[in-house]
């Protein structure tokens, strides 16, 4: 399995992906296993190839944390063709990033989705159309009223992209909300960077919001605008892209369920 990795450029120091995609190679490699499936291990279950255990690009063990997850890992095994393509296995890459980039700095990866906080999506909004006004407060208002209500977390809104401060305290509240454990907090980072909204991943992670409408919240303005001036096809492939990753993580969140707000 390591063979399937290799260098690509870093992004984010914490991005608990990057560990991964800094391996990612092609060519692909060829299918050399007939079957995938899970066992049992310390601290939780394993996925195995042949029988035999898969480990992270570096050689660690993986051990994912519910029976439920490590199946729908099994299945990305085993749905894989000729060739093994790791793009088309979004959890068994986001289970090699835990494994990789956030069991030994849970805290850092947590703090670096936080940084969010300082300029979430969900602050900027359209002065105009009215038509559009009304489509943001419509999918985030209630975001940030169940932030403000349940979180403590009273943050300030602006009009267009000009930068504004928010207050250190809304900030200090929401991230005290965010889970603990590595996979959460893993799943949580990749959810905030692909929205650009820590607080709908927040939502998300606290069952405010379910995955598709934290999908739709995150692309208010994109939809906005295909629906006038129509579909560009390669945006709409990375957004295919994009979503697949979205759809691992939002599926680990759902189902560690962490305490909900």
């Amino acid at each position: 399995m390591r063979e399937l990795f290799d260098d690509v450029p870093e992004q984010s120091p914490f991005d608990p992906q990057e560990a991964v995609r800094r391996h990612i190679r092609t060519p692909q490699r060829k299918r050399f296993y007939t079957g995938a499936g899970v066992a049992e291990a310390d601290g939780g279950f394993s996925i195995t190839l042949d029988g035999k255990a898969i480990r992270s690009p570096s050689g660690k063990p993986i051990a994912v944390p519910t029976r439920a997850i490590a199946d729908t890992v099994a299945a990305e095994w085993n749905a894989q063709g000729e060739t093994i393509d790791p793009m088309t296995m979004p959890l068994t890459r986001l289970a090699n990033s835990v494994i990789e980039g956030v069991i030994d700095r849970v805290d850092e990866v947590a703090d670096d989705a936080a940084k969010f906080l300082g300029s979430d999506l969900l602050f900027y909004r359209a002065g105009h159309p009215e038509t559009l006004v009304a489509r943001e407060a419509r999918h985030w208002d209630p975001i940030l009223f169940w932030a403000a209500d349940a979180l403590g977390a009273h943050f300030v809104m602006a009009e267009g992209v000009m930068h504004v401060g928010q207050p250190e305290p809304a900030i200090k509240a929401a991230r005290a909300a965010f889970p603990t454990d590595p996979w959460s907090v893993a799943a949580l980072h990749v959810v905030t960077t692909l929205t650009g909204s820590a607080l709908l991943a927040l939502a998300l992670a606290h069952g405010v919001r379910d995955e598709d409408q934290v999908w739709a919240a995150a692309h208010v303005d994109e939809d906005w605008n295909i629906e006038k001036w129509g579909v560009d096809e390669e945006v709409a492939a990375r957004r295919a892209a994009r979503q697949l990753d979205f759809k691992a993580a939002a599926g680990v969140l759902r189902e560690l369920k962490p305490a909900a707000g």
